[in-house]
Parts: structure tokens; sequence; C-alpha cells
């Protein structure tokens, strides 16, 4: 090979030597830009991400945006938030007031005792009985099955008297009241379920509507916090003219039926 020759080999060599990187340091760079939207889209899908989950953190859950909806009574109370429901004869002269939690599991051995005395009193026009919903339990073990219960007892008033005194009997029954630390009232379907067993709520569309839309989710806040303002301090606590009715040890509800009846009579000639 000629001296001549062999220059013009290393000049084209040399060129396309710098052709070559010209090549990659283009790929390099477009490698980089593409790093660096990458990034920015990785950046703001995050920042994205996070402000979604501020937002949705910072949304009221749904008890606590049930506190500024519109209050709806249910038919058969009175009061000024509709949290007065007394039931029986007009003619009766003596109330007895009834405070439980639907979770509470002393409450549904108490009304599988006595429950179904109380029933038949008012219907004798023995007396009227008062009801005072809580909800404490929803506080002391967390959940919203106590809440969720009283809504749902607030739509059964609203079809009967009755039907709520069978749909309360039902939901303390053996059969369908859960553990207390098994928050299963949060469950309207469960709620349903439960009101299928009382003929006056079977099938009944209004009254499932008004358990799945909440309509009385804001009337059950209420009733739960006029317990929270009363002195009693446990469930269930029966009261006649204020003063607390106990059975045989002298501090808590008569649990029996004729540990109840002597409380009862007793308080009615009082």
């Amino acid at each position: 090979m000629s001296k001549r020759n062999s220059q013009s080999a290393k000049m084209a060599a040399r060129e396309r030597l710098r052709e070559e990187r010209e090549r990659q340091a283009k790929k390099a760079k477009i490698r980089r830009q593409l790093v660096v939207a990458a990034s920015v889209v990785g950046v703001l899908a995050a920042a994205g991400g996070i402000g979604y989950a501020v937002v949705q953190a910072n949304k009221p859950d749904h008890w606590e945006a049930a506190k500024d909806a519109e209050l709806v009574k249910p038919a058969n109370t009175s009061g000024k938030d509709g949290t007065t429901v007394v039931i029986g004869k007009a003619d009766a002269k003596k109330t007895l007031e009834l405070y439980e939690d639907p979770r509470c599991p002393i409450c549904a051995s108490f009304e599988q005792s006595v429950g179904k005395t109380i029933e038949k009193d008012v219907e004798d026009g023995k007396y009227k009985v008062q009801f005072i919903g809580a909800s404490f339990l929803d506080r002391n073990l967390t959940g919203e099955g106590s809440k969720n219960a009283l809504s749902a007892l607030g739509a059964a008033l609203d079809v009967s008297p009755e039907a709520f005194l069978a749909y309360k009997s039902a939901l303390y029954s053996a059969e369908f009241h859960p553990e207390e630390t098994d928050d299963k009232f949060k469950d309207d379907a469960y709620l349903i379920k439960v009101a299928d067993s009382v003929d006056a709520l079977k099938n009944n569309k209004e009254f499932q509507a008004a358990v799945k839309d909440g309509t009385y989710d804001r009337w059950a806040l209420e009733m739960s916090d006029k317990f929270d303002g009363s002195d009693v301090q446990g469930t269930p606590t029966v009261k006649m003219d204020g003063k607390k009715l106990t059975g045989s040890d002298g501090e808590n509800a008569p649990m029996t039926v004729d540990e109840f009846t002597a409380a009862v009579d007793k308080a009615l000639k009082g």
C-alpha cells in the first residue's frame, strides 16, 4: 500500500469514528431527556397521588358528614329533634324510660328475657315506654354498628310503633344479635336481613331505601347525643319517675321477668 493510500485510509477511519461518536452522543442526550421527562411525570404523578390522598384523608367520613345533613325525623316521634320516642296508651299515667345501645350484649340479654313483658305491659296500658338509644360502644370498640342500627330503628319507627318494637326485638334476639366486638350492624344488608323477619318490614321497599340511603343517620346521631347528655352511665338502664329501677343486687337493671315486674310494680305505687 502506498503512503498516500495509507493516509487516506486513516482519515476515513477517523471520520467514521467521529460520526459514530456523534451518533452515540445524540443517543445519550435523548436518553437523558427521556429520563428527565419520566422523572418529572413521576414527580407530578406522586404529587397528584399525595394530593389526592390528602384530600381523601381530610374529607369527613360518613358519620362526620351526617352531622351536617338535613335532620329527618321519623314519624311517631316528638320533641325538638324528634328524639322523644314514647310508645303506649295516652291514658297510661307513668312512663318507663329504657336506655339501650344496639351493640350491647347485656341489652340483648335483657331484651330476650324481659322485652316481651314490656311489650305486653305497654299493650295493657300499665305504663308507656320511652326509648333512648346510645352508640357509645362504637366509640369504645370502634365501629359504626350502634349508630347504623339506631338509624334503621328510626326507619322502622317511621313505619309504625309496632314495627319499631318488633324490629328492636329482632335486633336483640339470640338469632341476630352479634358478639359485642363484631360490628355486624354496620352492614345495611344485614340490618335489612333482620328486618325481613318482621312482617311489617319484610320486603318493605321504603324501609329498605331509608336504611340504604341513611335517611335517619342524622336522627341517630341526635338520639345518641341525647343519651350522652343524660346521667346514665351504662346500658341497659331502666327508670321510672327519674328513679333507676334495679334487680336484686340493688345496682343493675332487673334482668329477669320476676325482678323486673317487682321493680316496676313498686315504682307504679310510688
